[in-house]
């Protein structure tokens, strides 16, 4: 492993998201990751909804339909729709800032980061809107150090995912519910609105959230997968959320999944997702992102394999698979592999220089949709891209440059960045470094050079 120092600089920046001074992570390190296992915090702003108030809000949009068929002169119809989410999703976008730029124990909020961008629930799908927020704090939050069945259990049946993947709207061809609209639609003459399956979030569990494109599951698990997913939906009069299943929207009989067979009724959602997350697919899977995350876009086998060994052995316990991951000398080489993606650099920006109103106040998130990763909207249920190359293009790279440029011409007057990089970043500062800053022509030029340095960039 490598000295004491630079291992003090590798837990601020790589587990951690950025500290002024690594004061705070002597004398050891690797005990003050340790300590950090757990819940993540619990998160900072006020306007905060939880998924119970979010559906009630998410019900009300209703009204705000109505009111969309006459809008008010100067507006229009999705200008007031938009208006009815605005002061929720800023809210939410704000405090999981907020959060991770003022907690002590940001190893945790690294993890909640990372789970949440696993189980993507995003923005940029309408249906869920209202409710990404909710379900960072009622799921991901109190759930990253239990074990990885809990974790998929709550992500799966709760509204945000119910909605965002479809799963809303799908009914078991053989269900009372699309008997039902059968019937309604041959008396009307019409076509029944109420058709059968929607594969979304079966696709997305097998696939994003447990095995692995790899992981030995065929399109015939998707579809009977999607039947047992049948009737866990969230109907919008439902605000109390209790359990979001409905049995006439189920498909009734047994369903085989990876050549298992499972009974009807919301139990086999729990049986399939127990056996899912134990499969050794899914450990592999797992150790292989968690070692993607932390250590390099294409992770070191020795590390992947001892990481999904801790899971299985662990039958999936979240907490040691951290333990691992911190024992593993793979995690502290010297060499910083991993590229900080927009928010990551914004968010240990306002760390290291202790600034967190004064960029906040002018940025309120409009700093990272200008630097292409807008707060939970990531563009796809994958996430959020977790390798350099996406991040990397001459766009991308300048709208960096850009940003530093005016944070420091905004903050570095009062900043000494040559003694805030010595402080910050201890022995892993490179002499290269070293140099550009001695030679900067005055303060916010000298941090805006820290900003854009390798060692600020990557992790």
């Amino acid at each position: 492993m490598s000295n004491p120092p630079i291992q003090a600089a590798i837990a601020a920046h790589r587990f951690g998201l950025g500290e002024a001074s690594l004061d705070a992570v002597q004398p050891d390190p690797q005990a003050w990751l340790l300590g950090q296992i757990g819940p993540a915090d619990a998160p900072r702003g006020d306007g905060l909804l939880g998924t119970r108030a979010a559906l009630e809000h998410v019900a009300a949009e209703k009204e705000q339909r109505k009111l969309a068929k006459n809008p008010p002169p100067g507006t229009t119809a999705e200008q007031v729709l938009a208006g009815h989410y605005r002061e929720v999703t800023l809210a939410d976008a704000r405090s999981r800032f907020l959060t991770a730029t003022a907690t002590r124990r940001p190893f945790a909020e690294r993890l909640h980061l990372f789970w949440a961008n696993h189980f993507t629930v995003s923005l940029a799908k309408g249906s869920a809107r209202g409710l990404v927020g909710a379900f960072e704090r009622d799921v991901i939050r109190p759930n990253i150090a239990g074990s990885f069945e809990t974790l998929l259990m709550a992500s799966t049946t709760h509204p945000a995912m119910l909605r965002y993947l479809d799963n809303n709207q799908s009914a078991g061809p053989h269900s009372t519910v699309v008997a039902r609209a059968a019937r309604r639609a041959a008396r009307m003459y019409e076509t029944a609105r109420i058709t059968g399956l929607n594969e979304n979030l079966a696709r997305e569990v097998l696939e994003l959230h447990t095995l692995g494109v790899q992981g030995g599951y065929t399109q015939a698990d998707v579809t009977e997968f999607a039947r047992v997913l049948t009737g866990w939906r969230v109907g919008l009069q439902d605000t109390a959320y209790t359990q979001p299943f409905d049995a006439n929207w189920h498909e009734p009989g047994r369903k085989t999944v990876l050549g298992k067979s499972y009974p009807e009724g919301p139990d086999s959602l729990r049986q399939v997702l127990h056996d899912l997350a134990h499969h050794p697919s899914t450990a592999h899977f797992i150790a292989t992102k968690l070692a993607r995350h932390f250590v390099a876009d294409t992770p070191p086998p020795a590390l992947v394999d001892r990481l999904a060994t801790a899971y299985q052995r662990s039958d999936g316990q979240l907490a040691e698979l951290y333990r691992t991951l911190i024992r593993s000398p793979e995690a502290w080489d010297a060499q910083a592999a991993k590229l900080k993606t927009p928010e990551e650099f914004v968010v240990s920006t306002v760390r290291v220089l202790g600034a967190g109103e004064r960029v906040l106040a002018r940025n309120d998130g409009g700093a990272l949709q200008a630097l292409g990763q807008r707060i939970h909207a990531a563009p796809s249920p994958a996430g959020w891209s977790d390798r350099a190359d996406d991040w990397l293009g001459p766009d991308s790279v300048w709208k960096r440059i850009e940003w530093a440029t005016r944070v420091a011409e905004r903050v570095g007057g009062g900043i000494d960045a040559r003694s805030l990089a010595e402080n910050s970043f201890g022995p892993w500062l490179t002499d290269t470094t070293r140099q550009q800053l001695d030679r900067a022509a005055d303060g916010p030029q000298a941090l805006a050079l820290l900003l854009m340095a390798p060692e600020f960039q990557r992790r």
